[in-house]
């Protein structure tokens, strides 16, 4: 198209971000996707949500391998697979995410979504998130980051399934298991396919960011879908943008509001709503600063370190998936009492 090819890769990467995170965010908004549904309540009434959840997970595996298998992305280099696992920053992070997204009432990439439905509290929790998250990777907060993360175990370059007897076979094998756990669930056809395109963002962010937009000269790191750093990011480039240049993050994150604004503004499901008084107030604030702490000390989000991070075989991203799935779990059992 007339125009591109005067952009940067790193302008191309923002523009990369916006329409991924548009159509992200028109799918999650129609499908109401997000882990934290997954988890709370009676498991009769969650097995829907969470088979919607793990059709992405599924696609986004499998997209990613192939990719893999295909020679067009590595992981060799990536923050996914370093030498040494932080277990205990991974841990630790995904037990306070986890915890966070039930006092929040949906994860990072729910509230993201929320926020373009006209959600008001939810862009509170986003701004505090960001702030929180910002504190912990370059603020008062990172010795905690550093400190926790300097706690690693050395598994034997064995930080991947891939790297695992049976190579592949074992990512592969997860795919397989989230799909049939998908078309077990009893959730709708038509929510499956949304969430099994959702799923295959993760590979075509991946490709777009490490084979299309590929430059020795002016280089675009290697990601995909997560709303960790890019809500970070957001928030202040649109602080500072004469001094912080704008990247897939801050597309990603501007896409899925536009994205899941134009949703539910078609589907007539647009509704201003905002916190109802002291107690949600503080319940929200206190979600937001665990999981912006939670997000930056394992690596990610639900998305991010889940379906993104898990797609790369990464044994730190299960690790940090599990302890947010757990931890959710026990955080809605607590507050149900």
């Amino acid at each position: 198209m007339d125009g591109f090819e005067y952009l940067t890769p790193l302008q191309a990467s923002v523009v990369l971000g916006l329409v991924l995170g548009a159509v992200y965010g028109v799918l999650a908004q129609r499908s109401r996707f997000c882990l934290r549904r997954s988890l709370v309540g009676e498991w009769n009434e969650c097995l829907p949500a969470l088979g919607v959840w793990a059709m992405a997970l599924a696609l986004a595996i499998a997209g990613t391998q192939a990719a893999v298998a295909a020679g067009v992305v590595s992981f060799d280099a990536h923050r996914f697979l370093v030498p040494d696992v932080p277990v205990v920053s991974v841990l630790s992070g995904g037990a306070l995410f986890g915890a966070g997204m039930v006092l929040c009432g949906g994860c990072v990439s729910r509230l993201t979504v929320l926020a373009g439905s006209g959600n008001l509290r939810s862009a509170l929790v986003l701004v505090v998130f960001a702030v929180v998250a910002y504190a912990t990777m370059k603020g008062v907060l990172a010795p905690v980051r550093t400190t926790l993360g300097g706690l690693t175990v050395d598994p034997g370059g064995r930080v991947a399934l891939t790297a695992l007897p049976g190579g592949a076979v074992w990512a592969w094998g997860l795919a397989l298991a989230a799909a049939v756990l998908a078309l077990r669930s009893g959730a709708s056809p038509r929510h499956l396919a949304m969430g099994g395109l959702i799923g295959l963002l993760v590979p075509l962010g991946w490709v777009g960011t490490g084979f299309v937009l590929l430059d020795d000269f002016d280089p675009v790191p290697l990601q995909s879908l997560g709303f960790t750093g890019p809500t970070a990011d957001t928030l202040f480039w649109t602080m500072a943008a004469t001094a912080i240049p704008a990247g897939f993050g801050t597309g990603l994150a501007a896409g899925v509001i536009a994205g899941s604004l134009a949703a539910a503004v078609s589907g007539g499901e647009f509704r201003w709503s905002s916190l109802e008084g002291p107690r949600q107030t503080g319940r929200y604030m206190a979600g937001a600063a665990l999981m912006g702490t939670g997000g930056v000390l394992a690596g990610g989000c639900t998305v991010g370190a889940g379906l993104s991070g898990v797609s790369t075989a990464s044994i730190a991203a299960i690790l940090a998936l599990t302890a947010m799935m757990v931890s959710a779990r026990i955080a809605g059992k607590v507050l149900a009492e």
